[in-house]
């Protein structure tokens, strides 16, 4: 499978994965398992900045791609959602939340080849034009 298409599809899934866990922040549903359950120790501020944060870098990992409108921007999100990663690791590791800081380094990686991906291997309208090295 081409990277062009691998990256489509981990834009597409990270993208949904974030804008709904972003939007989950701002409706913290009751009963929520386990691995879930430091949602309830977050302030109001946290929530809303950190829902926003998702859903702005969810969808700025599909849209500018998308439209091709600024498609460099998919790069830059993935990148700050990267960033977000890092501080939910940081949150996990004061808790001891060992398998949430495991979930938060997969994603890092895989955000990070979204960035890598679409800004070197494989840009937005490499699948017509020739992928040149820099």
């Amino acid at each position: 499978m081409s990277p062009h298409r691998v990256l489509w599809i981990l834009q597409w899934l990270l993208g949904l994965f974030y804008i709904a866990f972003g939007i989950t922040h701002f409706m913290v549903p009751d009963g929520l398992p386990e691995q879930l359950s430091w949602m309830y120790d977050l302030t109001d501020t946290e929530h809303a900045v950190a829902g926003t944060a998702e859903i702005l870098g969810g969808l700025g990992l599909i849209l500018p791609a998308l439209t091709r409108i600024r498609p460099g921007l998919t790069s830059l999100a993935a990148g700050g959602l990267m960033a977000v990663m890092v501080g939910a690791a940081v949150f996990h590791f004061g808790r001891e939340e060992w398998v949430n800081i495991g979930v938060n380094a997969v994603l890092f990686v895989l955000l990070g080849y979204v960035a890598y991906g679409r800004w070197q291997l494989a840009p937005i309208g490499s699948d017509s034009e020739p992928v040149t090295n820099r």
